[in-house]
């Protein structure tokens, strides 16, 4: 039994190294055939001009438009959903810890909505649309994808709110404190630096997505300028200059994903850092 025990162990430890190191392997190739190609079509035109007349067709320009669309929705889209899922998450931890069942249940829901596809969120966002009488549109695509990361920015606060001790929130009472004081000055400023990492990343989910904005916000050459005007994301112009015939458009595309990618990764990296510091912060109070 013993020997028949270790030897499942091996083989399921052998399992997990070759899965650790081919997810890897994976990721740096696709890392790598990114960057190789994204290099040579790389220029400082391509970053800080918008497309000019022709763009699509092998002419000048670049896709300033893209980089500030995507950072413009990412940013306001972050924001809303802050804005929104900050107090549900501490309703969740605060107001509502006696009810474990139905918190359960709350975070079975917010699990099951963050598993639907983008593209849903995005022809939900569109039916909207039409409905209100709206046009694809900055502030479109923003609440589209408002909703589509706010399960994730809920989530991820309410993983990190469960990390503050009970005996916290029973000092904060003797105290004389309320439930909302104990919320929004005792839990959110002991668990600062995970709802930063939290920010970071439904900001790198936002500002990667095509699909839910395919519908809503629409595209466009110019820079975004008003909330009510289309607007020019990364990952569609990506899909528009692959879908053009000509090679050096496609090879711009794989710029464009360089771009993407550094911003990504830069948000992941910076985000990671983060959680490491709030691990290693100690809680006082």
């Amino acid at each position: 039994m013993k020997k028949a025990g270790k030897t499942e162990e091996k083989i399921f430890k052998v399992l997990m190294i070759v899965s650790t190191y081919f997810i890897f392997a994976v990721l740096a190739l696709i890392i790598y055939s990114i960057f190789e190609k994204g290099i040579r079509a790389m220029s400082w035109e391509m970053i800080t001009q918008p497309p000019s007349g022709g763009y699509y067709y092998g002419k000048g320009g670049g896709i300033l438009n893209a980089i500030l669309g995507s950072l413009t929705l990412a940013i306001g889209s972050t924001v809303l959903a802050f804005l929104l899922g900050l107090p549900v998450a501490l309703f969740i931890n605060v107001f509502l810890i006696r009810w474990k069942k139905l918190v359960s249940f709350i975070r079975f829901l917010l699990d099951l909505i963050w598993g639907i596809p983008s593209i849903v969120y995005g022809a939900f966002g569109f039916t909207v649309m039409v409905f209100l009488g709206i046009q694809t549109s900055l502030l479109a695509g923003i609440i589209t994808v408002t909703l589509f990361i706010l399960p994730i920015m809920i989530r991820s606060m309410d993983e990190i709110l469960r990390t503050v001790p009970i005996g916290l929130m029973e000092a904060s009472y003797s105290l004389g404190s309320n439930k909302s004081e104990t919320a929004f000055r005792i839990f959110t400023r002991q668990t600062v630096s995970g709802i930063v990492t939290a920010l970071l990343l439904s900001f790198g989910r936002a500002i990667g997505d095509a699909a839910s904005v395919l519908f809503t916000a629409g595209y466009t050459d110019n820079l975004p300028n008003s909330l009510m005007e289309p607007v020019a994301t990364l990952p569609l112009s990506i899909f528009f200059q692959l879908s053009s015939p000509v090679p050096a458009v496609q090879d711009r595309a794989y710029a464009s994903a360089l771009v993407l990618t550094l911003i990504i990764l830069v948000v992941s990296i910076f985000s990671r850092g983060v959680g490491r510091r709030y691990h290693k912060t100690k809680i006082n109070f």
